[in-house]
């Protein structure tokens, strides 16, 4: 029978339990199937139990309500699971034998089961070892525990996988809005540029449409004067020739009458080489005062879950803790992030802002090196902290304890210049605001070196400084 508010909501009207086959009249009303049908054949008219409404019976049989119908089935499994959970929660070692009605002292080893002690002389249990509850619960906890440690594993490979997932939907979205405010601006830089081009052109138009007027009003009374001479002159020629001879001295007149020919106008004409002579080039060139090059670009995928870059890709700090995903190319144990591009030969030059901050490193990784160990591999930078200048290398890519050398830095620098020769195999580091030479690493390079860059600072931003853009030309 049901008893609780919720319960009700699935009750029968008639027979007061949850529904079954559930029927609906056009009143609105639900009821059991077998229950309607019992009902009309006890009270021989096919009314509502609830709100006495006639049926007719040429409607045919109810509609089955099969809304209503689903929701309980949903509310008896929601039961059952909660019944099954309260007996769960309360069975314990103190449970009762369902042959004997005994204590559950004992645990087959065979039969793999709690048993009593009765069941232990039973002859289902013959030659059958047994142990204490508390041992074997103990015993085969710690068997379980064994076995879900590899399961734990795989979950977590699994959500690794899962979150990669998520995280490169976000870096897609997150790039997708970068670009577009980049190419935003550049869209702005060129409108400017076509407004500015557009309005010189008009701006030249209007002066010379004023010039040419100026001339104009000169000439429009000597053309005047010209066009009537011709219009009597051509009426005089169609004149009776005793008339035409009569006026024929004065026609003569007409003709030989002379103006002094209009002085010819300077630059009349639109410069178009002006606004269309290397145009695109033009426009280029004014575009390096909006546009950087920046060397060294920071790898996002490699960063410490701790380094937060800018949206730029040039600036790191140090920060809270991201839930980002552990891939091969992240830093897992130590506070670096790399850059986008390794060397393997030649010449290559970058700037780095330090400004205040009191703890970071700087200098390049073999491409080999082990990230997500503990920092195997080979690498050559220059660590600050706290106002200490230390240089630090490994040659080797055995986990070998770096060669550690002190440095003096008279005065503490805002800028460090990294200066990298692969051919030459030397690493300098300087300070270019006083042109101070810090340290320099010697070394005959074979792998791909990487610009590395880390912080332990939360207060200032290392930058990557942008390079200076020119313009050059060429002739092939």
């Amino acid at each position: 029978m049901a008893s609780s508010r919720q319960e009700e909501d699935y009750s029968c009207p008639v027979c007061r339990d949850i529904f079954k086959d559930p029927v609906l009249l056009s009143c609105s009303h639900s009821f059991c199937n077998a229950c309607l049908q019992n009902w009309w054949r006890e009270k021989r008219i096919n009314e509502c139990p609830v709100c006495k409404e006639i049926h007719s019976t040429l409607t045919g049989n109810p509609l089955r309500n099969l809304a209503l119908k689903n929701l309980c089935e949903a509310f008896n499994y929601e039961s059952l699971l909660k019944a099954s959970k309260r007996q769960r929660t309360s069975s314990g070692p103190e449970d009762l034998c369902s042959l004997h009605a005994e204590k559950l002292k004992l645990f087959c080893q065979e039969c793999q089961q709690p048993v009593c002690v009765v069941c232990l002389h039973s002859e289902k249990h013959t030659n059958h070892s047994f142990r204490p509850i508390d041992e074997a619960a103990l015993e085969h906890k710690e068997e379980v525990q064994k076995l879900l440690k590899p399961l734990q594993v795989k979950l977590a490979v699994f959500n690794n996988v899962k979150k990669k997932s998520e995280h490169f939907k976000a870096q897609a979205r997150h790039t997708e809005t970068q670009i577009k405010e980049q190419f935003k601006k550049l869209h702005q830089f060129l409108q400017e540029e076509e407004e500015a081009s557009i309005a010189a052109l008009r701006e030249e138009e209007q002066q010379k449409s004023l010039m040419m007027m100026e001339k104009i009003e000169g000439l429009n009374g000597d053309i005047l004067t010209i066009s009537n001479n011709i219009r009597s002159i051509e009426e005089d020629l169609t004149a009776e020739h005793i008339t035409f001879l009569q006026n024929y001295k004065t026609t003569m007149e007409r003709v030989q009458f002379t103006l002094q020919d209009p002085q010819p106008v300077s630059g009349p004409l639109i410069d178009v080489t002006k606004h269309l002579g290397n145009l695109t080039f033009t426009v280029w060139n004014k575009m390096k005062d909006i546009v950087s090059y920046t060397p060294v670009i920071l790898d996002p995928n490699t960063a410490f879950p701790r380094l937060k870059l800018s949206d730029d890709l040039t600036s790191v700090r140090c920060g809270e803790l991201q839930q980002l995903p552990d891939n091969l190319e992240r830093f897992g144990s130590t506070s670096f992030v790399l850059g986008s591009e390794g060397f393997n030969s030649g010449t290559h030059s970058w700037d780095v802002e330090v400004g205040d901050n009191e703890h970071w490193s700087l200098g390049v990784v073999a491409e080999t090196f082990q990230r997500n160990a503990n920092g195997v591999g080979q690498f050559w930078k220059l660590q600050s902290s706290e106002g200490k200048f230390t240089g630090l290398c490994r040659v080797n890519s055995m986990p070998d304890v770096p060669v550690s050398t002190d440095l003096s830095v008279k005065q503490k620098p805002q800028r460090i210049r990294v200066q990298l020769d692969w051919n030459e195999g030397n690493l300098s580091f300087s300070d270019p605001d006083t042109n101070t030479h810090i340290h320099t690493f010697t070394h005959t390079f074979t792998d791909t070196l990487v610009p590395c860059i880390g912080t332990a600072d939360t207060a200032t931003d290392l930058k990557i400084l942008p390079g200076k853009v020119s313009v050059q030309h060429s002739y092939t």
